[in-house]
């Protein structure tokens, strides 16, 4: 009899990564992966299942109801895979406030609690529940589990979380609760399996995508990390600002009469790489241009990065070892260059050769900081995640 299948869904802001696993083992088996892209018309479909590529043009339009373009999709991958042996579907949401500790069963009680915290991150929150009651829609009879970006930082400290804001307001939410621990989360695992020494000390990973963080972990225990209240906090990103004086808001509210709609789309997405450059959201093309816009963004960048990892290293107490992950941490060697050149002062040595070529170790054998590359793999923690609530409701053999 052929195993089970578990999909799984990562939301971003313009686009969902999907991934497709067999359950024929102790951990879930990536099979296949693909993504939407949402950014233009008409939408497309990139799949990707060992060495074949497959590129589909979709005929549904994206909207507030996703069910007709998961249906085209599903339709698609039904020619490939027997997807009546699909029995969960995961799902990656960023935000789970005080609420969630851990990957949860989705019934109407937990879609509303994760409604109820849309407006802490616009730009991916609603985009996780039109994929959920898409489903619901869709495949009523499958275990829908969500995974939390925000769990694994529920081991910050009560000082960490902190703002020095009246305690009426911290009591009420408003407090530092990290993003991006699905990705910290499989590279804490995966450290630990190429360099458990070094994993067991104090470690800064840099996540650096389009949405960009970093997180100070011990022992593999997230300490602390860029990103606060919102996914706008810590350092810039593509098109978000990163840390940003609230005066500013102050500023922008009063004086200049800004809407909260224009205040939020710009400060959600024309700011970061796009605001700095007036070119680019993309750190590819900035790299190749030589206008003074171009390298001023990616100087801002790299000065941003390497100044909240000095703060991260104070919470620590030190720093072992620097991890590289996500589109940019992993592919972008000039940026990472331009990063620990700054921290040199802390007897961090890069190997550039190691580093121009992507490799795993970047660091010389003499620096006395660990730099290292691994690439990420959310959707493997979403299923996993998944699996494991799907086996509490497995009857015992």
């Amino acid at each position: 009899m052929s195993a089970d299948l578990l999909i799984t869904f990562n939301p971003g802001s313009s686009s969902v990564k999907i991934g497709l696993f067999e359950l024929d083992g102790a951990a879930p088996r990536r099979l296949a992966s693909g993504v939407i892209d949402f950014r233009k018309a008409p939408l497309s479909f990139r799949v990707t299942e060992g060495p074949a590529v497959f590129k589909v043009d979709l005929k549904a339009k994206a909207s507030d109801d996703l069910t007709d373009v998961l249906a085209e999709t599903f339709g698609w991958l039904a020619k490939h895979f027997d997807l009546g042996r699909v029995v969960a579907v995961g799902h990656r949401v960023v935000h789970g406030g005080d609420t969630f500790a851990g990957p949860v069963r989705i019934d109407s009680a937990s879609i509303k609690a994760i409604d109820a915290l849309s407006a802490l991150a616009p730009l991916h929150q609603p985009q996780c529940l039109r994929l959920i009651r898409a489903i619901e829609k869709l495949r009523s009879d499958v275990v829908q589990v969500a995974s939390f970006d925000t769990s694994f930082h529920c081991t910050l400290a009560d000082v960490v979380r902190r703002f020095a804001i009246p305690r009426s307001l911290h009591e009420s939410g408003i407090k530092r609760y990290g993003f991006h621990g699905l990705s910290y989360k499989y590279i804490a695992g995966e450290l630990a399996r190429r360099a458990p020494s070094v994993a067991r000390g104090k470690v800064i990973i840099a996540h650096l995508g389009s949405g960009a963080s970093l997180c100070a972990i011990e022992d593999g225990v997230s300490r602390d990390t860029s990103m606060g209240f919102s996914t706008l906090d810590g350092i810039p990103m593509a098109t978000r600002c990163g840390a940003l004086d609230p005066g500013v808001l102050l500023y922008l509210f009063g004086p200049l009469g800004r809407t909260l709609a224009e205040v939020e789309d710009t400060l959600y997405r024309q700011s970061g790489l796009l605001g700095v450059s007036g070119i680019s959201a993309d750190s590819r093309e900035l790299l190749m241009s030589d206008r003074p816009e171009s390298r001023e963004a990616i100087a801002l960048f790299t000065f941003r990065i390497a100044g909240e990892m000095g703060r991260l290293a104070t919470t620590l107490g030190g720093v072992d070892a620097l991890v590289f992950t996500a589109g940019i941490g992993e592919h972008q060697p000039q940026i990472r260059a331009g990063i620990c050149d700054r921290l040199a002062w802390l007897g961090l040595e890069l190997d550039s050769s190691a580093n121009e070529a992507n490799s795993e170790t970047i660091s010389t054998r003499s620096s006395r900081i660990a730099v290292y590359v691994i690439p990420t793999n959310e959707e493997q923690v979403i299923a996993d995640e998944a699996f494991s609530i799907l086996n509490e409701r497995l009857p015992a053999p």
